[in-house]
């Protein structure tokens, strides 16, 4: 992620370059904004499967365990519940 937000200042910058530039060079600052911000996007993209695959091996690593052991699954869901409760009910 902090390459991403890297990636987009230095395209804001160049943009904002561009704006203030003339001619030819600005040609060039837009195109290698652009190029940054397609950059953004494919390393955004990137960022989006490692977390949707770590999101599937926690919902499979979850699923296992309540499968294995249900009333240890019940038992800490009703916990959460009665502690959020608790929590609510102070307010």
């Amino acid at each position: 992620m902090s390459d991403i937000r890297t990636v987009l200042a230095d395209a804001e910058d160049l943009l904002k370059q561009a704006a203030s530039a003339t001619g030819e060079r600005a040609s060039e600052l837009r195109e290698t904004a652009l190029g940054r911000l397609k950059q953004a996007k494919e390393k955004a993209a990137d960022v989006q499967v490692v977390v949707v695959e770590k999101g599937k091996k926690a919902a499979r690593a979850t699923d296992d365990y309540v499968h294995e052991r249900p009333w240890t699954a019940i038992g800490i869901a009703a916990g959460v519940g009665v502690l959020v409760g608790l929590l609510i009910n102070r307010k």
